[in-house]
């Protein structure tokens, strides 16, 4: 550890760029919660339990997309692995639950939201394109091709991510639409998601082989490792291989271990979203389930 914080610079670990971004993101938040609340209709004020979720989601933005983790993800397969299960996973529901369903309801009056509703409303769409995506990202020619394309890389995390929000609202709709799911069906839909999920993480356990040239390969690597430094600065080829490598495990073991880490967080995150459901269900249906009073009968009543 103590190589890793001599070897990198400050900024490069630490990602000033991303915190300051995504602070102007929280300030926006607290502006809308607050002092500009009152231009969305039937507004109420926001509970300190969805504002710390919301910036819990924006701590997981910022661990997948930057510090530390984001710089030892360029490193070991297994820390990419995580930072993207931090991000696709975790964030989505902690950012929409932190949102206040009033504001979402303001924009469904402008017809470019409703037709978005219209076309990217059905679950069904939701599931797979996520998925998809999620899987074509793993494929060796795509994951080396976007890890040494700085551009495309950001173009194609930050799509993941608004697939992934897509997804995960229809597990936690914060609005009524005409395509709101049952809790079984959303039961169901998350057990379909972790079906399709599946066979990216199956890919990179059983290949039998160090898939990605990204963490084999040091002309690859270094080239991927250049965008996580400054301008000019010089590539750190010791900390890819040798006797001052950061790498605990062999690319392949590496590789198997991401894997197998990434679908054990998928399987933990759905798990919890899955009993969070089933809970809102059997509370929905006590709350409609009439109650019966039972009245005591006078055995003596009526009797002289």
């Amino acid at each position: 550890m103590e190589q890793f914080f001599s070897t990198f610079s400050a900024r490069t670990i630490w990602t000033p760029e991303l915190i300051v971004i995504l602070l102007g993101v929280s300030l926006i938040y607290w502006l809308l919660i607050t002092k500009f609340r009152d231009i969305f209709p039937h507004s109420k004020p926001v509970s300190s339990r969805r504002i710390l979720y919301f910036h819990l989601g924006l701590l997981a933005i910022y661990l997948g997309f930057g510090g530390p983790l984001y710089v030892l993800g360029h490193i070991m397969l297994s820390m990419h692995m995580l930072s993207m299960a931090i991000v696709y996973l975790i964030a989505p529901p902690l950012l929409l639950l932190g949102i206040p369903s009033w504001f979402f309801r303001y924009f469904t009056r402008f017809n470019v939201v409703r037709g978005f509703f219209k076309i990217f409303g059905y679950p069904i769409l939701g599931l797979i394109l996520f998925n998809a995506v999620f899987s074509f990202y793993h494929m060796p020619f795509t994951f080396d091709f976007l890890m040494t394309n700085e551009g495309w890389h950001n173009v194609y995390q930050n799509g993941m991510l608004l697939t992934a929000i897509l997804m995960w609202w229809h597990i936690i709709p914060r609005i009524e639409t005409n395509y709101n799911l049952s809790e079984l069906k959303r039961i169901g839909y998350m057990f379909a998601s972790g079906v399709l999920f599946t066979p990216a993480c199956a890919l990179i356990i059983f290949s039998g082989t160090a898939l990605y040239a990204t963490y084999t390969d040091a002309s690859a690597w270094a080239v991927a490792m250049s965008y996580c430094l400054p301008p000019g600065a010089t590539i750190p080829f010791e900390v890819f291989s040798g006797e001052q490598s950061l790498t605990l495990l062999s690319p392949y073991h590496d590789q198997q271990f991401g894997g197998a880490m990434m679908k054990v967080i998928q399987e933990l995150t759905y798990g919890v979203a899955i009993g969070s459901t089933f809970k809102t269900w059997m509370k929905r249906d006590r709350e409609m389930t009439p109650k019966i009073e039972i009245k005591e009968y006078d055995m003596y009543q009526g009797q002289g």
